[in-house]
């Protein structure tokens, strides 16, 4: 990578999404929208930005994609001239018991670029705190995504999968400059462990992270911890949002960062990749 790329502006959104699909989407709209007027060419929504709610509603919410949603947000970012990132939503997988909790990424001519299935469940128990199993409403997926974007080349992930550390190696072996962490983070664990682990995988990559959040509580209980942040391969907080209420998070990113920080410490060719791969005897 050239250390002399243009900055690109890039935004992620925090919202406060519930049950009502068509009032979310409504919500992202009018979000995508300031953040366009402010310049963001790459914009982000969170986890399960267009319906928030009760796993028992979710094969009820799912959608084919391409589907009503998918296109209706392509048709903001065809008319913004942006890169719009739908966080995640609800996919049908033609199946009677489990839905995907797909990525859905946007052109600026409102195409779809690229699909990511979330690949680690939030399947959690922390005794008299929060216990949860995703993977009883949703299907794992099984395919690591990167995309060519204008400027950058990005890594999709959702939430749960920033614990897992080898996901984004991955990512970015395959030649991820920027990873994507849209979030529905639990407020319980959030306040220990939301910051760190997002600035753990910039720092380890040398790599930007954006992540997009769900924030508050839902009126039937589900809390999420906010934060949105905008991070760079330093493990800097460029921006972050300042409340748990709908807000867009918005900076200049300087490609040219990541390949400076890949000279300087060289992780990549440092790696000792035959010792990881060892099985205890």
């Amino acid at each position: 990578m050239s250390d002399h790329v243009s900055p690109v502006r890039v935004a992620a959104l925090q919202m406060r999404s519930g049950t009502d699909v068509q009032k979310n989407v409504l919500a992202a709209t009018e979000l995508v929208h300031v953040a366009a007027d402010q310049g963001a060419t790459y914009i982000q929504l969170p986890e399960y930005f267009n319906y928030y709610g009760p796993a028992k509603h979710f094969a009820d919410v799912a959608e084919e994609i391409p589907g009503v949603t998918s296109r209706a947000m392509g048709e903001v970012a065809r008319e913004r001239h942006v890169t719009l990132h739908l966080g995640s939503m609800l996919q049908d997988s033609r199946s009677a018991e489990r839905s995907a909790n797909t990525s859905v990424l946007l052109g600026d001519d409102g195409a779809i670029i690229a699909l990511y299935q979330k690949t680690h469940l939030f399947d959690i128990d922390v005794p008299g705190e929060v216990s949860y199993r995703e993977s009883a409403a949703i299907a794992a997926g099984s395919r690591l995504v990167v995309a060519e974007l204008g400027g950058f080349t990005l890594g999709l992930s959702i939430c749960f999968d920033v614990r897992f550390a080898e996901l984004y190696r991955q990512l970015a072996l395959r030649g991820a400059t920027v990873f994507a962490v849209p979030s529905a983070f639990s407020a319980v664990t959030g306040p220990a462990h939301w910051e760190v682990l997002l600035r753990a995988r910039a720092i380890e990559n040398h790599a930007f992270v954006i992540a997009a959040t769900q924030a508050g509580t839902t009126e039937e209980g589900l809390a999420t911890y906010g934060h949105a942040m905008i991070i760079d391969p330093w493990g800097s907080v460029l921006a972050q949002s300042s409340g748990d209420e709908q807000e867009v998070v918005l900076c200049d990113i300087d490609l040219s960062q990541v390949a400076r920080r890949r000279r300087e410490i060289d992780v990549f060719a440092l790696r000792r990749p035959e010792l990881y791969e060892q099985t205890r005897e």
